[in-house]
């Protein structure tokens, strides 16, 4: 469950490359739950969404049921179990830091969602976590599948937006 992480980095420290993480997934998923690419946090722990101040399993965790802040294959076991599926819009790109405004759009490699949705057949939904993977998912996703829905952002950089609202309206993600 564990992600691939970094690709380098520069003799002055500076990221190179980032890789996606696999997807977490399995066949009869309904639901893809979009990011952009790994933040360093999450590339350090090799687990999605591991910056503490990215709310995406405090969200999860209220509209599902379970312990946000209980183990990560355990909160990951939990998204399985309701069919949704996780990845990232960016197979490889190059970007200084952790914020998607940062991602050198020349550099972005897709992940490959022809064979990804072709191995997902029953997925009816998509979900993007910010507005730069929407913009990347409108670009790549839409090709193999139109449906991108657009629920309120859960990316640290937009964390003044969700949090309640999310709560009260899940279906905007989840049915």
């Amino acid at each position: 469950m564990r992600g691939m992480g970094r690709a380098g980095t520069s003799d002055s420290g500076a990221r190179l490359s980032s890789r996606s993480f696999h997807s977490i997934s399995r066949p009869d998923a309904r639901v893809l739950v979009l990011g952009t690419l790994p933040g360093e946090r999450s590339l350090a722990c090799g687990e999605y969404y591991a910056h503490p101040q990215n709310r995406f399993w405090t969200i999860m965790g209220g509209v599902l049921g379970f312990d946000a802040l209980g183990p990560y294959e355990e909160r990951v076991k939990q998204v399985l179990d309701h069919r949704i599926a996780l990845w990232y819009v960016c197979a490889a790109a190059e970007r200084p830091g952790s914020l998607d405004a940062s991602i050198r759009t020349a550099t972005v490699v897709p992940n490959d969602f022809s064979a990804f949705f072709a191995q997902h057949s029953e997925i009816v939904a998509s979900a993007s976590m910010g507005s730069r993977q929407r913009s990347c998912s409108s670009a790549w996703c839409t090709k193999v599948f139109p449906m991108i829905l657009q629920p309120t952002h859960l990316s640290i950089e937009n964390k003044h937006l969700f949090g309640r609202e999310m709560l009260m309206h899940p279906s905007k993600v989840l049915h």
